[in-house]
C-alpha cells in the first residue's frame, strides 16, 4: 500500500499534474477558477471550432454554429459567434441589478476573454444567459441545478478553441453563393465522342 502511495505522489510530482477542488456553492468563485485557467480539453469538433463537453452533459443536435447540448432535464443552447471572433468585437454588456445575477467579465478582472453572465428569476425558474469566449450558452434551469449548470458552462465556453483559417473561409464572400448553370447530359453521340480523359 506504501509503495502505491508512493508511486502516486511521484506521478503527481513528476508530471506536474495539481488536482484543484472548486467550491461549487458559489457562482462567482465558480466562474473565476474556470476562466481563468487555461483549457486545453476537448472532446467536440464543430465547423471552424473545437470544446470540451463536461461528463454528464451530452450534445444532442447543431445546426451551422449552434450546438444543443443536454443535462439533468434541461437543455443548453450554444452559440458561437464566429462574426465577432473573427473581427475581435466585444459586448457591451452593462450589469443589470434588477436580475438574480449580473456580472461583466472583463481582462481587467484576470478573466482572458471579455463576456459576461446574467441570471433571471422566472416562475421559479432561473434562465441563464452565459457570454464568453466569442460563444454563448443560453438555458433554464432548477435552481438545485443551478451551479452545476454555470460549472459545466464554464468548462464548455472556457474551452472553446477557433480555427481562424476555416472561420476565414465561412465567411468569405464568394463561399456561400450557389452558382446555378444549365446542364444537359444527354448529349448526342457526336459530342460525347469528343469527350477525353485527361490525368
Amino acid at each position: 500500500m506504501k509503495k502505491k502511495l508512493l508511486f502516486l505522489f511521484l506521478t503527481l510530482i513528476i508530471t506536474g499534474c495539481s488536482i484543484v477542488r472548486i467550491d461549487t456553492k458559489s457562482i462567482d468563485n465558480i466562474i473565476n477558477v474556470i476562466l481563468t485557467k487555461d483549457n486545453k480539453l476537448f472532446n467536440q469538433v464543430g465547423q471552424g471550432y473545437k470544446y470540451y463537453l463536461p461528463s454528464g452533459v451530452t450534445y444532442v443536435d447543431s445546426d451551422d454554429l449552434n450546438d444543443i447540448l443536454y443535462c439533468n432535464g434541461a437543455y443548453y443552447y450554444l452559440y458561437i459567434d464566429a462574426i465577432s471572433y473573427y473581427y475581435n468585437t466585444q459586448n457591451n454588456y452593462k450589469v443589470n441589478p434588477d436580475v438574480y445575477y449580473s456580472k461583466v467579465l472583463s481582462k481587467e478582472d484576470g478573466f482572458k476573454y471579455p463576456g459576461y453572465l446574467e441570471i433571471k428569476e422566472i416562475s421559479g425558474l432561473y434562465q441563464i444567459d452565459f457570454s464568453y469566449n466569442y460563444a454563448k450558452i443560453e438555458t433554464v434551469v432548477k435552481k438545485e441545478n443551478l451551479n452545476d449548470t454555470i460549472l459545466n458552462a464554464s468548462y464548455i465556453l472556457s474551452t472553446i478553441k477557433y480555427n481562424y483559417n476555416i472561420i476565414k473561409l465561412m465567411l468569405e464572400e464568394d463561399y456561400f453563393t450557389n452558382k446555378t448553370g444549365k446542364y444537359n447530359n444527354y448529349n448526342s453521340k457526336n459530342d460525347s465522342e469528343k469527350f477525353k480523359l485527361e490525368i
